[in-house]
């Protein structure tokens, strides 16, 4: 790779104030780094264009050449398919004709003469600077294709041969490439190594705020980039403030297990923030150090009231705002010269509200004293294992393993409503909202150490450093799970701005497939969020794939499997003596199979047996379990029954992942209670929850590496 010739290349595009290179600057550029383009040349005039165009050979395309004309097929300044000396001079004039009338004063170069190619697999490869991750690569179906299809796949650069593997893998058409009908397939290691190289190119050189290499044309021995545009923009270099490891802990295990706390804005008077604060931090039993900060009160709720933080004796670890904005600032410098670790900003009035002058006024103060900010424009923050309700909200005291944060208030709200309804203990729920310092990544970063904390569930809008977020979440995966509810799906949110791989780089998109490449569980509701992380935690990791549905209603059956599908879980095929296994316990007009139907009118004893017989069954890996409501085995006989046979084989060692739909009349909601409560995921009138929480389970799994393969 010459890295020195893109350099002097990029001088030059400095130099001349352009952000954009020519594409023979572009060929230069791709060329220093190994990835082949056609034979070509350029020309200044028409007798130069058929002399190039006769020694490369016929037939050929003519493209303008201007730093002016970024889009050159619009502005007619492209033909193909010249085949002949006198198309050449006419090709010539015809594009000068057509650009100068639809860029008057364009600075023009000339005309690219390249080699026309034909035949193979037009695929895109690119980069682009994405406002969260960075440096992203693209691979995907390339051509006039990209723009019909948008079966594209994205990654962080620099990426691996492994990875560029699995972007070729990961498109909707993979199988395409792999040569379909008698076609030739693509050389994958060619494609391979190209996306590594454009990857080590935006990583090597990170000004280059975009790399499009469409078409790209595949064969079984070439892999030739047609078309090369290269965009410049010195601001695409630019990454976030970053913390080390060390940094973050150091903040973070202070702002949750702080030994004092001041509240500032503190109120003896009900229904105002600062007074709802005191009362969860002193009802809610954290037998820490608490200070009031009132400079008008003398005491609050019993406790002895100062004016300014400064005159509270000794060590302050945490400061609670509850002072309207634009006091923040002078009070938060008190904060940081008394050596506070963390600022808590409740009150709104900051860049929400277009006030980004007053938010960057106060990160820089923070940052001037060392201090960490959550905030602003939160409803604070709750760590059960302290008894800490750092919060305006109501408090929170069921204790478990399962973390969460949201950058809404309103989420924040669901959050803590769900966790109280359905029993669920949390180490902790935290609100980020404007996200000014403190994101996603330190929170992840303290879970991961948090022996508290054995999943971690987060609803975001969007990441201020998604790489920082993807690096950390790969690493936190590998132990506990990531769960996240990213907003704005529907969001196209990154710049078109003309080239292909721009134009693809549709915020979910590239948030799809990074998350998942991370290991991320992606939840697609607010719902199906809160209840992955209620009941991810109490499936036990299965041993492989085959996953069975027993069933005692074929209509159940069916919508079982096909949520199966929906959520990639794989429907076990029955050998045979399994097979024969099941029928000995299921009636004649039962199926066995998979689904196993056993029908509704069967007894306890063969949902016991057939249910025993799947735990017991080295190859069967986890059970689905349909449940019709019938006067032989009601919903409470169900549940127990299905409770003993499970708890049996814990007790023998045997932990498999189970999980229960339940159909009939309200008793089954209490049934599915029952079943929840003792580690059993169970939902009564839906076939598709708990299958999309197995699934959850399975995709964690995966990714962590934890699954063996069949």
């Amino acid at each position: 790779m010459n890295k020195s010739k893109v350099q002097e290349i990029l001088d030059q595009v400095a130099a001349d104030g352009r952000s954009a290179l020519t594409a023979p600057e572009g060929r230069a550029v791709a060329e220093a780094y190994g990835i082949s383009t056609p034979a070509e040349g350029l020309a200044t005039s028409p007798d130069e264009a058929e002399k190039l165009a006769q020694a490369i050979g016929f037939p050929v395309v003519m493209k303008i050449v201007s730093p002016d004309v970024l889009h050159k097929t619009e502005a007619g300044g492209v033909i193909v398919g010249v085949g002949s000396l006198p198309e050449v001079g006419w090709a010539f004039e015809k594009i000068l004709t057509s650009v100068r009338a639809h860029v008057p004063g364009a600075d023009v170069r000339g005309v690219q003469i390249q080699k026309q190619l034909g035949g193979g697999h037009e695929v895109i490869i690119g980069a682009v600077t994405d406002p969260s991750f960075g440096k992203i690569v693209a691979f995907g179906l390339g051509g006039v294709l990209v723009e019909v299809l948008k079966d594209v796949t994205f990654r962080l650069a620099p990426v691996t041969p492994e990875t560029a593997a699995s972007m070729l893998d990961g498109i909707a058409a993979a199988e395409i490439l792999k040569g379909v009908r008698g076609s030739e397939p693509a050389n994958r290691e060619l494609l391979i190594d190209l996306i590594v190289r454009v990857s080590q190119l935006v990583t090597d050189f990170p000004q280059l705020a975009e790399v499009d290499l469409n078409p790209v044309l595949a064969t079984g021995d070439s892999a030739i980039a047609v078309d090369v545009r290269i965009l410049v923009d010195e601001a695409a270099a630019e990454r976030p403030e970053t913390f080390t490891t060390e940094q973050i802990l150091a903040a973070m295990n202070r702002i949750m297990k702080p030994a004092a706390v001041a509240v500032i804005g503190a109120s003896a008077e009900a229904g105002k923030i600062g007074n709802s604060v005191m009362k969860n931090l002193v009802n809610g039993g954290y037998a820490g150090q608490i200070f009031p900060i009132n400079p008008k009160a003398d005491e609050i709720l019993g406790l002895k009231a100062v004016k300014s933080i400064t005159d509270v004796p000794g060590d302050v670890d945490v400061a609670v705002f509850a002072i309207p904005a634009k006091f923040v600032p002078q009070a938060l410098d008190e904060a940081g010269a008394k050596g506070v670790a963390g600022a808590i900003l409740i009150p709104s009035g900051f860049a929400e509200t277009g006030n980004q002058e007053l938010q960057d006024e106060v990160l820089a103060i923070a940052r001037r004293h060392g201090v960490r900010i959550l905030g602003p424009n939160i409803y604070g923050y709750y760590y059960t294992p302290e008894n800490l309700s750092a919060t305006f909200c109501t408090p929170y005291d069921v204790r478990g393993g399962v973390a969460l944060s949201s950058q809404s208030g309103g989420i924040g709200m669901a959050i803590l409503g769900f966790s109280r309804s359905a029993g669920m203990g949390v180490s902790a729920i935290v609100g980020v909202g404007n996200k000014a310092d403190i994101d996603e990544d330190d929170l992840l970063t303290f879970f991961e150490q948090d022996d508290n904390t054995n999943l971690i569930a987060m609803h975001l809008e969007d990441l201020k450093d998604g790489r920082a977020f993807a690096e950390v979440a790969k690493r936190v995966s590998a132990t506990k799970p990531v769960v996240v509810l990213k907003a704005g799906r529907t969001d196209q949110g990154a710049k078109a701005a003309g080239s292909h791989t721009g134009a693809l780089a549709g915020n979910d998109k590239v948030y799809d497939d990074i998350l998942r490449e991370s290991g991320v569980i992606r939840a697609p509701g607010l719902n199906d969020l809160l209840e992955y992380a209620r009941g991810v935690p109490l499936l036990p990791t299965p041993a492989g794939e085959n996953v069975v549905i027993i069933t005692g209603a074929g209509g159940s059956g069916v919508l079982l499997s096909d949520a199966c599908v929906d959520n990639g879980l794989n429907l076990m095929a029955i050998p045979p003596d399994l097979d024969t296994a099941f029928r000995a316990y299921i009636p004649p007009f039962g199926a066995a199979g998979n689904p196993v139907d056993i029908t509704g009118g069967e007894p306890p004893s063969t949902y016991r047996n057939t249910i025993a017989l799947g735990l017991s069954d080295e190859r069967v890996h986890a059970l689905i379990l349909g449940y019709w409501h019938t006067i032989v085995t009601p919903p409470m006989t169900f549940a127990e029954l299905v409770v003993d046979v499970v708890e049996e084989f814990r007790a023998k060692g045997i932990h498999k992942p189970v999980v229960a739909s339940l159909s009939g009349d309200v008793e089954v909601e209490e049934a599915s209670e029952h079943l929840y409560r003792h580690g059993i995921v169970a939902y009564p009138y839906d076939t598709e929850k708990p299958v999309a929480v197995l699934g959850a389970k399975y995709r964690w799994a995966r990714a962590a590496g934890l699954i063996t393969p069949a």
